[in-house]
């Protein structure tokens, strides 16, 4: 009989503030922050700050400084196999939310994940309520921020999902490469409307509403790092509909989505474009008042790009519409919609400590601001716009200061003189440059409207943080003064909020930011070392170079987060029995005592070791006895033992350490571990060196005992069974090695870690253990059977340190991505036959996803190249389409194609029985009831259709329908014209209708067979969709009717002592 075993999986993770850029998987993006802005709080400053955490994004109340919600999704396994509950394995990459108009309408937050996958999360107006009100709970179950799989508590959605959002809708069309930026569409006419680009390259606009693509755009050699939509002339219906990409590449393509072609190409940008932002311009004095009708009439849009070089590019957005009267415009090209304006320039005296280029930039939501952000800086640079009068008047001066500079050095040419120029001086004088602006200059007076960009741009002042910032976002409120706020993420894993001031009048110099919170309290801002538990599991404490946090596992809260010695660099950490301390071993070969409750270091063993301390282990006291032992191994290649003591004097409550006993090796020492025998003779210690071997000495004596060898090199982890009977190790060459401690002989070595395995951790009363690697991946092994049981996938950068409950109810592990993941035992049921098989379909899956990457207008050019040999470059270029499908051929459209297949064949296959059915009762004069069809679940054959039709998603519903054959399009058709004669599903109906009809257009007409029911089913698409419109336009006339008539009645007083009361909807459908 074949063993089985209980699945372990994700259930939550915890210390993550801020992901982006934390692990070189992930690539880098501009969105990390979003705000969460509805008509409900609109007007509050109360707005939750989403921020990127590994999986999942956290909100975060910026007035307490404490996470909010937690918007996730679950991952459902390949095979239908676990509980489908689980944390999601991927990395999300950046995100955007949209802004909503109606208080009843949900927010959308999209998020690109690594794995080429777009998500759209949405919240419900009572989860906006629940999470923005001041008076939320304090419960972190409630309110969605713990997450087990082994309670399944309820939240207050009444759900068991814990999550403060439902399942997102999954769009996928980039393939395997990762998502690096997503944008909505902020105009009111076109809701819904989403935009994603990634590394490939590629464009692709989305409907959010009706769940599908609408097309892609190709035209970027490199990865796509911006987007922004605009619409310069009003409306999109009115005029122009664009969007603007930039991309690695150093292009800047402005398109036109009616069209979906390339209108303009930017270019002059000497290196990649790393971000841009579109918007209008609002002085900030005129954004809050009623001047806002006139600067939106006049659509001042202007688009800001950041480059590789350092600059900050400003365009101005033409209207296509407005008559050119000027003569520099009736001279251009009237098709260009962007025109260069100039670049930001900060002030003479200010200096940045990075020459790196531009990582973000952003404008304030009212267009007021815009923010620039270099990259590896700890400085962002805020300009604020100028009204119209001002930019006027700046540009004014700026020409009157040219025109001196101009006379005087036409006067100094005049009477001779000439400057004298050194060896280092530039070819080209001032004056020579002072001619070249000259006939700039010229050229700007012809034109009073264009001004350069600091004419409209001043600069502000500066936001310095105190480490290195991934990203920005200003706040949607302003201040009281007039200030604005910027939440900034760190570098650390950690946000700041900073406060600019506004400048005074009489004020010339600008002025500097004050930091007015940190949120560096649930995240760690380097890689985590080691983990541990507490006896109890209740606490847990993470290590990561000088900072220890201890975390309360019921609540994923962080209890103490405690700022070790500036010198120190923890490395092992470990609860003392009574888990009131923890001491910790850091690289300069200390021993820290380190108390729980105050989170004060009351205990320091200087210099204990002369090298670091790899590894510590605490000695559980035995029957009878209080004493408790620690034992640590060093790189100074000593072993020694220290006993826990009581201090004395007014200390007397917490313990100090004492050296007992040293064990002298011959190399240095990487790993220590004491057995788990009660009995103090038989109790061992287990010594891993960096010789590839592990000695093994009794506890009392220090007498040497075995020596277990086998490993290449050195072990760096390894464990022991309760009854000690057998010993599983890890080290550098991948291997896991399985020793029994009798004889000190080999049972077994395991392979499955692609790097060196970093941790082992045995279940307690059992031979089964947990691995850990640099491989990112965390394994479960069966120690008796000599087999991996699972593979569990999550981290997205090596993985340092795992411990196991004392239950084995769940697993904690943590590595250098700064995140903890939660590993909990479920009562599903692994069979290892099925592991393996799901493991193979995974790998060739990843292997078809890869050949299905490359896009439709690339095959048909390698086609068209195979066909004629003769085709040069130019022509590829020139041929190549701008745009396609948006989305490709995947896997699960594939698997909706012959589930199609197979509902037209079973529903065929139940009519042919109908008939013959039908046939044979009119023979004998029966009756004519027949049983239905359990294949069918009961349904009449085009009914069954319907259901399967509508069981694929709205997204793969195309490349599902292209899947299938000339055959069973024609019985698909055959299907749809009865189920429009019934008047079932006519939206489904119609829309396959018309999308198949285009997609095989040539066989339709060359085949004669299906003209009637093409002209039959073009009535009837007609009719039916006829009968829907008008429907739905009587009845939002009816609901307008109600809404006035209803605003007319709700101030009129009612009198309740009346006997009769008026209807009011009295004849009103009449």
């Amino acid at each position: 009989m074949q063993h089985t075993y209980l699945r372990y999986e994700c259930a939550d993770a915890f210390s993550l503030s801020c992901s982006s850029g934390s692990t070189p998987s992930v690539p880098h993006s501009s969105n990390i922050l979003a705000f969460l802005r509805s008509k409900r709080n609109n007007n509050s400053s109360n707005h939750p700050v989403l921020s990127l955490a590994g999986s999942q994004l956290i909100g975060y109340d910026l007035r307490k400084g404490e996470p909010l919600m937690k918007i996730g999704h679950r991952e459902v396994l390949s095979g239908g196999v676990g509980t489908g509950r689980a944390l999601n394995s991927g990395q999300i990459v950046c995100l955007d939310v949209s802004e909503t108009n109606n208080r009843e309408n949900d927010v959308k937050v999209a998020t690109g994940w690594v794995d080429g996958s777009v998500r759209v999360f949405s919240l419900e107006p009572k989860e906006m309520a629940r999470f923005t009100s001041s008076g939320s709970s304090d419960d972190a179950s409630q309110n969605g921020l713990v997450h087990s799989l082994l309670h399944g508590n309820n939240n207050f959605l009444g759900n068991s999902d814990e999550f403060a959002c439902k399942e997102p809708l999954l769009l996928n069309g980039h393939g395997s490469s990762p998502v690096q930026i997503v944008a909505f569409d902020k105009n009111e006419s076109s809701v819904g409307r989403l935009a994603s680009a990634g590394s490939d390259g590629v464009v692709i606009l989305w409907d959010v509403v009706a769940e599908t693509g609408l097309f892609r755009l190709l035209g970027h050699k490199g990865p796509v790092t911006g987007i922004s939509f605009i619409c310069p002339t009003g409306t999109s219906t009115s005029g122009m509909d664009g969007l603007v990409t930039s991309g690695a590449d150093g292009l800047v393509k402005v398109w036109d989505l009616n069209g979906q072609c390339c209108v303009q190409t930017l270019t002059g940008h000497r290196g990649g474009v790393g971000c841009l932002d579109c918007s209008i311009l609002r002085p900030p004095g005129e954004a809050a008042s009623n001047a806002i009708d006139d600067i939106d009439s006049k659509k001042k849009w202007r688009l800001v790009t950041g480059c590789e070089d350092g600059q900050v590019r400003v365009w101005s957005v033409e209207d296509l519409n407005a008559e050119n009267t000027s003569e520099d415009k009736e001279s251009a090209d009237n098709d260009e919609v962007f025109r260069y304006i100039g670049s930001l320039q900060p002030p003479a005296n200010f200096s940045s400590s990075s020459n790196e280029g531009i990582a973000s930039v952003h404008f304030h939501h009212n267009g007021s601001y815009v923010g620039v952000c270099r990259a590896n800086d700890r400085v962002i640079e805020i300009y604020a716009a100028r009204s119209e009068v001002e930019a006027q008047k700046k540009r004014r001066r700026r020409l009157r200061r040219r025109r001196e500079k101009q006379s005087v050095a036409t006067n100094a040419s005049d009477k001779g003189e000439s400057k004298k120029r050194g060896l280092l001086d530039d070819p080209e004088s001032d004056d020579d440059q002072d001619k070249v602006d000259e006939k700039v200059d010229q050229i700007v007076e012809l034109s009073p409207d264009i001004v350069k960009a600091m004419d409209e741009f001043e600069f502000r002042g500066t936001i310095r943080a105190t480490h290195k910032i991934r990203g920005f976002a200003f706040t949607p409120v302003l201040e009281r003064g007039g200030g604005i706020r910027v939440v900034v993420a760190l570098a650390t894993n950690a946000l700041e909020v900073h406060s600019l001031p506004k400048p005074s009048k009489q004020a010339q110099v600008a002025v500097t930011s004050e930091k007015v919170s940190s949120l560096d309290m649930y995240g760690h801002p380097t890689g985590i070392r080691s983990v541990s538990l507490s006896s109890e599991d209740s606490m847990a404490c993470t290590v990561s170079k000088n900072v220890v946090k201890i975390w309360n596992m019921s609540s994923r809260s962080c209890l103490r987060s405690i700022a070790a010695a500036s010198n120190c660099y923890c490395l092992c950490a470990a609860f003392l029995p009574g888990n009131m301390h923890v001491v910790l071993g850091t690289r300069e070969g200390h021993l820290l005592l380190i108390d729980v409750a105050s989170g004060d270091i009351v205990y320091r063993e200087e210099n204990a070791h002369d090298g670091a301390i790899w590894s510590l282990d605490i000695r559980q006291p035995s029957p009878g006895q209080d004493s408790m032992s620690l034992v640590t191994g060093s790189a100074d290649k000593t072993v020694k033992f220290f006993e826990v003591e009581s201090q004395d004097g007014e200390n007397s409550r917490h313990p100090m350490l004492v050296h007992a006993r040293t064990l002298q090796m011959s190399d240095d020492v990487m790993c220590v571990r004491f057995s788990h025998s009660t009995d103090p003779a038989k109790r061992l210690v287990f010594v891993a060196s960096l010789d590839s071997t592990i000695k093994v000495f009794f506890d009392d004596s220090l007498k040497f005992f075995l020596s277990l060898y086998g490993h290449k090199l050195p072990v760096l982890a390894f464990d022991s069974s309760d009854d000690d009977t057998i010993l599983a190790s890890g080290g550098a060459d991948k291997s896991i090695k399985i020793f029994g401690l009798d004889f000190g002989d080999t049972h077994r070595t395991l392979y499955g870690h692609e790097d060196s395995i970093t941790d082992l951790r045995f279940v307690k009363r059992t031979h089964n253990f947990f691995t850990c690697s640099k491989d990112s991946s965390v394994r479960f092994w069966d120690g008796d059977r000599f087999q991996q049981i699972l593979l569990l996938n999550g981290h997205a950068s090596e993985v340092c340190s795992l411990v196991v409950s004392r239950t084995g109810a769940f697993v904690l592990s943590g590595g250098m991505d700064r995140q903890v993941r939660v590993w909990e035992r479920t009562k599903d049921i692994v069979f290892l036959d099925e592991e393996r098989e799901r493991e193979l379909e995974e790998v060739f899956d990843k292997v078809d996803g890869s050949k299905r990457d490359e896009n439709t207008s690339d095959v048909l050019l390698r086609a068209k190249r195979d066909g004629d040999e003769g085709l040069d470059a130019d022509d590829e270029t020139d041929e190549k389409p701008q745009s396609e499908a948006a989305v490709k051929q995947s896997i699960l459209s594939v698997s909706a194609g012959d589930r199609i297949m197979e509902a037209v064949e079973l529903a065929d296959g139940e009519s042919k029985e109908i008939a013959a059915f039908k046939t044979l009762q009119e023979v004998k004069s029966g009756d004519n009831r027949r049983a239905p069809n359990p294949m069918l679940f009961g349904m009449d054959p085009s009914q069954y259709v319907l259901w399967v039709l509508r069981s694929v998603k709205s997204v793969d519903l195309e490349q599902s329908l292209l899947v299938l054959p000339l055959k069973h399009v024609e019985r698909l058709m055959h299907y749809l014209i009865l189920l429009l004669r019934a008047g079932k599903g006519v939206e489904l109906c119609a829309k396959i209708s018309v999308f198949l009809i285009k997609a095989h257009q040539a066989q339709i007409v060359a085949n004669r067979t299906m003209m009637t029911p093409l002209r039959e089913l073009q009535t009837l698409v007609r009719m039916r969709t006829t009968e829907i419109r008008d429907t739905v336009g009587f009845n939002i006339a009816a609901m307008r009717i109600i809404a006035r008539i209803a605003n007319e009645k709700k101030n009129e007083r009612i009198n309740y002592e009346e006997k009769t009361m008026k209807d009011i909807w009295a004849g009103l459908g009449k």
